[in-house]
């Protein structure tokens, strides 16, 4: 059998469909919202990994530290023989989990790019060739049917992404990973921690303007695909912290009244001066908050490690 297996479950149209009920759904409501997924082309990515570059955006380095200081811990627990990483993108961090886990014999990376899970999997094989690769392009956040492969299994959700879903959505997506997990399986997620503001602000908007530009990128997004008229010059980035909520969101406030117009969709969208519109919510979190959903999930925290400052979290659940 090959080393690398491509396993396609998303429709060929599925990402243009996506875009389309989001954007529909999104602008016809208020406020109005954009979901966070769509900064990522080409561009976005970029400018993402720019973003985690800063000086400003802690988490990347505090999650990376996490797994350098205790993937040998996390491979002891965890005991996997398949690692299934969900949202995967360039699988560079999951290395270090990779090299630790002595008996690990199957990698399933998913996410929705083929092209990212593609150039993942070649370099992986190139300096793993006795790994098997079995790769998933597929939403996350929908149901998920996972190839046969060897346990104990783990499912690593890395990167505080669980904090860009709203509450409903967490609970939705904790409880489908839990339907998935068998005896001995276990789960890794990432977690960003609550702080001050001035430093969880400081990490959404940084001084260099990179942020603004990513947060920007959505509109790009929909111009490019949607046929839409967005003047991205007339929108400024804001980042604020919520303290009821715990969670960072980043909107795009319109500088002006604005007509938009989205031709693909035969849709005008009005902007009030100073409207906004969300493209992203990132709740931060406490060990106990972490713990609670879990359970409400039907899982067990067994595991929490922090970096040395305290700033994010891995943590390692399994299921009741």
């Amino acid at each position: 059998m090959s080393p690398f297996q491509l396993t396609r479950t998303l429709p060929a149209d599925a990402t243009d469909a996506a875009l389309r009920a989001d954007v529909r759904s999104g602008l016809t409501r208020h406020p109005k919202t954009l979901p966070p997924k769509w900064f990522y082309d080409a561009r976005g990515s970029d400018l993402f990994e720019e973003i985690t570059r800063l000086e400003e955006y802690y988490p990347t380095r505090a999650e990376r530290e996490i797994l350098v200081a205790r993937a040998g811990e996390i491979a002891a627990a965890s005991g996997a023989r398949t690692l299934i990483e969900l949202g995967s993108g360039s699988s560079e961090k999951t290395k270090h989990l990779l090299d630790a886990l002595p008996e690990l014999h199957t990698y399933v990376p998913v996410d929705v790019s083929e092209s990212a899970l593609a150039g993942a999997a070649e370099a992986l094989l190139a300096e793993r060739p006795g790994l098997s690769v079995h790769a998933l392009v597929a939403d996350f956040t929908h149901v998920l049917e996972l190839p046969a492969s060897p346990g104990p299994r783990l499912v690593a959700f890395l990167g505080g992404t669980l904090g860009n879903l709203l509450p409903a959505e967490r609970a939705e997506f904790l409880r489908s990973v839990r339907a998935r997990l068998a005896p001995g399986d276990g789960l890794l997620l990432g977690t960003d921690l609550v702080k001050d503001e001035a430093t969880l602000v400081a990490a959404y908007d940084d001084a260099a303007g990179v942020t603004a530009a990513f947060d920007k990128n959505v509109l790009a997004v929909v111009n490019r695909e949607l046929g839409a008229d967005f003047p991205l010059d007339d929108f400024d980035h804001v980042a604020l912290w919520d303290p009821d909520h715990e969670w960072i969101e980043m909107r795009l406030r319109a500088r002006r009244a604005l007509t938009v117009k989205i031709r693909e969709l035969d849709l005008v969208v009005q902007f009030e001066e100073g409207e906004d519109l969300r493209t992203e919510i990132s709740a931060k979190f406490r060990e106990e908050r972490v713990r609670d959903e879990l359970a409400a999930a039907g899982m067990r925290l067994d595991q929490w490690w922090t970096d040395t400052a305290g700033r994010f979290a891995l943590s390692l659940a399994t299921a009741d």
